[in-house]
């Protein structure tokens, strides 16, 4: 091997090494669900809503190194409900955790964006003590404009389907 100097030789071992890292690690492609959760992560901060003359203040923050964001609700002067929502692969999942104490676990299909809403159908719901006990089977968000969104919930209760609709305006 020729003569080289060592700052040289420290170049290339370095460089071999970033190879090899990438070769191992190579980079993750940018699916659908990451592009629809970060586009989520705009919701952060406070919301409300008034829903039958009941006053609904939303709060969304990030958790778990912001691979989850967690939305806290409360409305009126009930106890708070919570809703997590993060990546599964391709899909989105949102667990809520109800003040009628069952979770809904929702996924999605694909998720298209935000603005047009993404939808989250029911694939199981855990704490449920009769099949006629009030649960979620379904939430719709949509992002309106930045400040303003539509959350569209669907249920069960004793075999008849309803749905709720609430306009949030963004307060902080």
């Amino acid at each position: 091997m020729p003569n080289l100097p060592r700052y040289s030789l420290l170049t290339i071992a370095v460089f071999a090494a970033m190879v090899i890292a990438a070769a191992q690690n190579p980079p993750v492609p940018t699916t659908k669900s990451t592009t629809t959760f970060t586009e989520m992560k705009s919701l952060v901060g406070e919301w409300e809503a008034v829903q039958d003359g009941v006053t609904v203040k939303e709060t969304y923050a990030l958790t778990a190194n912001g691979s989850v964001l967690m939305a806290e609700t409360r409305p009126g002067n009930e106890p708070p409900m919570i809703t997590m929502f993060t990546m599964d692969g391709d899909h989105l999942i949102a667990t809520h955790y109800c003040i009628a104490g069952n979770q809904p676990q929702m996924v999605t299909g694909v998720p298209d964006d935000l603005q047009k809403g993404v939808t989250f159908t029911l694939a199981r719901v855990t704490g449920m003590k009769t099949p006629d006990d009030w649960h979620n089977t379904g939430l719709t968000v949509t992002l309106d404009d930045k400040d303003h969104m539509t959350q569209r919930w669907t249920y069960l209760y004793k075999g008849a389907a309803g749905t709720t609709t609430f306009h949030y305006t963004r307060k902080k």
